[in-house]
């Protein structure tokens, strides 16, 4: 069986294909941008009998896809704007991924919708929640338990942490969640089994034009400088917020999309700082504001206001950590502190401009244009419907092409690791006695991995050591950091920590203790020196206290200064 290893050896041999392309072999579809739509694009085009190559500068989902709430939703909200196409799409979505398209790393999650007011609040929000149970089966089974209305003291049962006097009852209603950085990984890998080269680190510097018509890039190695032509009949820029960056190389000729960036935070908490066995879901003046379980934590997000700096690594100040503690401490009996967040990060969405007073007005819905021929532009959207705006860049590039090309089947194309996960799941006692670890350990394996969990276990069969838990970082393995560097496509220590694992935001210190383990584990698969070992931990390092020091500054600006201290990774080579 092809699972899509993305080794050193992998990409190498991805970007040879990819140089040796030439007018007469070219690509069918290259893919520019390796979050989460454009890993679908990659895997919806390969899965269609096309040859595809997939690019991203950085690392996979190191953009605004590992910096999403980690949520599978349609969208309460979204009704109250009387947007039931966008609501009933995101759940149908919800459902083909619970159940079948990567059920290993989606799993419904209960949420708490407290009630302040007496009746007309239930009949209220009892009405949009029993729509959204409808929209939802309207798209085929949901996967999910309907919603209960709760009274008061069934809601402090269930969330105990709760102010008893902000409450008069809630309804608990279900969505899905995700780790939203992991998934796109894995859409990268089932792309990369079903034939698509795909190379991480690789940054687009421009288009290969003949008259108006591109046909295809030039592009830099960033880990060792090399440039490379690769020609396509069609070329898909999936680039989010950099998509006005990337439009500008086309010379001469007018962008098509205006994206506004948003910036949403989140702070992480130890699960043991709130009681509840649910998730909640809390108004805001401007928006809403979820309380999410995540293993050991609690995930509160998110805010959404503009952002004009930093794109790559957009900065969480002082005043967006403050907000967040404000807004959920109005909920707690015990409030959080600045001592309680052990993890914050930020993200950035892109979002279709419009006439909106703010960015939480501004529509979720994509996008896709064909300014030039030979290139589709796929801009706007949300996490949840990724697999319909792939499929929409997709069938626009085959609009290009001269020859029949199959409809789009990806919702009937399950992610690798899901194929017999729920089988995998049951025998979860046997594989831990297999392994020799505790059935915790496998469950947490399985959710990561799916039945992919065989390849991490032969690694432990092969150096037992790997069994061990991490230094610094005791939930993980030693086996899953190598792993992630054997078969995931890590490249980089921050890749490691904070993407292929989320070290970064479970530890205290932000991963700081586990950095020298995980570096010197993965440096003989990647061909580290000692130099390149102590390089990537001092670098780890400076990330840590860049942000640490962003999240004391008072605005956007010094945040953003701050952060900007630490160089990105991509710059180490």
């Amino acid at each position: 069986m092809n699972t899509g290893v993305i080794s050193t050896q992998a990409r190498a041999a991805a970007l040879a294909a990819l140089s040796a392309t030439s007018a007469s072999d070219e690509l069918d579809v290259l893919v520019i941008g390796a979050g989460v739509v454009g890993a679908g694009a990659a895997l919806d085009a390969a899965t269609r009998g096309l040859s595809v190559g997939l690019l991203e500068a950085r690392d996979f989902a190191s953009g605004t896809s590992s910096r999403s709430s980690k949520l599978i939703h349609g969208g309460l909200r979204y009704l109250e704007m009387l947007d039931f196409s966008l609501v009933r799409e995101a759940l149908r979505e919800r459902g083909l991924l619970i159940q079948k398209l990567a059920p290993h790393l989606v799993r419904p999650v209960p949420f708490l919708y407290p009630l302040q007011h007496r009746a007309w609040e239930r009949l209220y929000i009892g009405a949009g929640i029993a729509l959204y149970d409808t929209l939802a089966l309207s798209g085929g089974n949901t996967g999910l338990p309907r919603h209960r209305h709760l009274s008061r003291v069934e809601a402090l049962k269930a969330f105990p942490s709760l102010r008893p006097e902000t409450l008069i009852g809630a309804i608990r209603y279900y969505d899905a969640q995700v780790d939203d950085a992991r998934h796109t990984m894995f859409l990268a890998r089932t792309a990369a089994a079903y034939g698509a080269h795909v190379a991480s680190r690789t940054e687009v510097i421009g288009f290969l034009r003949e008259g108006r018509r591109v046909v295809g890039v030039r592009a830099r190695d960033l880990e060792n400088g090399a440039e490379l032509e690769i020609r396509a009949r069609t070329v898909i820029n999936a680039t989010g917020v950099w998509t006005g960056d990337s439009q500008a190389m086309l010379s001469g000729e007018r962008g098509q999309f205006k994206i506004t960036a948003s910036k949403g935070i989140h702070l992480v908490v130890p699960r043991d700082r709130i009681s509840a066995r649910s998730g909640m879901i809390l108004r805001t003046a401007t928006s809403v504001l979820f309380v999410i379980p995540w293993d050991r934590h609690w995930v509160i997000g998110t805010t959404d206001t503009p952002w004009d700096l930093d794109k790559a690594e957009p900065a969480a100040s002082g005043r967006d950590v403050d907000y967040l503690l404000a807004e959920v401490n109005k909920a707690l009996v015990t409030p959080l502190t600045r001592d309680d967040v052990q993890g914050v990060y930020a993200g950035l969405r892109p979002l279709l401009s419009a006439e909106a007073s703010t960015t939480a007005k501004l529509s979720r819905e994509h996008a896709v244009g064909n300014p030039v021929p030979g290139l589709v532009i796929v801009a706007g959207g949300k996490y949840t419907t990724y697999r319909v705006m792939a499929k929409d860049a997709v069938d626009a590039a085959v609009a290009e092409l001269s020859t029949r090309v199959p409809a789009s089947c990806t919702d009937q194309v399950p992610l690798l690791g899901a194929d017999g996960f729920r089988a995998a799941w049951n025998r979860r006692a046997q594989l831990a006695r297999r392994a020799g670890v505790h059935v915790n350990r496998i469950e947490h394996l399985l959710r990561r991995y799916g039945t992919l969990i065989d390849e991490v276990l032969t690694l432990i069969d092969e150096d037992p050591a790997l069994g061990k838990p991490l230094d610094g970082a005791p939930d993980y393995l030693a086996a899953e950091v190598v792993y992630a560097a054997t078969h995931e496509g890590a490249r980089h220590l921050e890749d490691v920590l904070s993407r292929r694992t989320r070290i970064s935001i479970e530890t205290t210190d932000r991963g700081v203790a586990a950095a020298r383990t995980t570096a010197k584990l993965i440096a003989g698969p990647l061909g580290w020196t000692q130099e390149q070992v102590e390089r990537e931990v001092a670098h780890y390092e400076a990330v840590v206290m860049a942000e640490l020091s962003a999240q004391e500054q008072p605005d956007d600006e010094s945040a953003d200064a701050a952060r900007r201290t630490a160089p990105l990774a991509a710059t180490l080579a």
